[in-house]
């Protein structure tokens, strides 16, 4: 009797196994916003955000087959009103491309034709994944001693990936990169 409760918990134990050692990876693809942050210089304020930036197996194989990902960088600040919706401030969108030159051998990320290289994929997603300074208000758009809601976001833009991808993007989460959107109170 003692016996066969031990089979079972082994036999349960072996079942759960794979599915415990798979979840974590699982959610490790993605993107999160690890940090974000605005401060003030003599011109205006400025955008400092670090990313974790994870693509999964289907994602990378298509990267690696030649296939541009674009990513979209969304940045919002908005005042909160009492008596109506919230004020937008400002709103700041920008797109980096994603590339791999098999060529070259190298993976290449540009944004507004600015392009860089990298030997590595790593690389690429290191540089992808820090903004820093980006100029995102003069210092006269904002009123003193006010309290306003930053927010952030980074996503895979589907729209910009070939037709046939498109399609199975849309059936597949793998296709699926989007940071969500990170607020915080920015009191500057």
């Amino acid at each position: 009797m003692h016996c066969c409760r031990n089979a079972k918990l082994v036999l349960i134990a072996c079942l759960w196994l794979p599915l415990w050692l798979v979840a974590p990876a699982a959610l490790a693809d993605g993107i999160a916003i690890r940090t974000a942050e605005l401060s003030v210089n003599d011109e205006g304020y400025d955008l400092d955000a670090d990313y974790q930036i994870e693509l999964n197996q289907t994602i990378e194989d298509a990267l690696n087959k030649g296939i541009a990902l674009y990513f979209e960088f969304e940045f919002q600040l908005t005042r909160s009103r009492w008596y109506w919706f919230d004020e937008k401030i400002a709103t700041l969108r920008n797109q980096y491309k994603l590339s791999y030159n098999a060529l070259t051998r190298q993976y290449r990320v540009g944004s507004a034709g600015n392009f860089q290289n990298f030997a590595t994929l790593d690389e690429a997603l290191r540089e992808l994944s820090r903004i820093r300074e980006r100029r995102v208000l003069d210092k006269s758009a904002l009123e003193p001693d006010t309290s306003y809601t930053a927010g952030l976001r980074m996503q895979l833009d589907l729209s910009q990936l070939p037709k046939p991808i498109q399609i199975d993007a849309l059936a597949s989460r793998a296709w699926s990169l989007d940071s969500g959107w990170y607020r915080w109170t920015a009191s500057l």
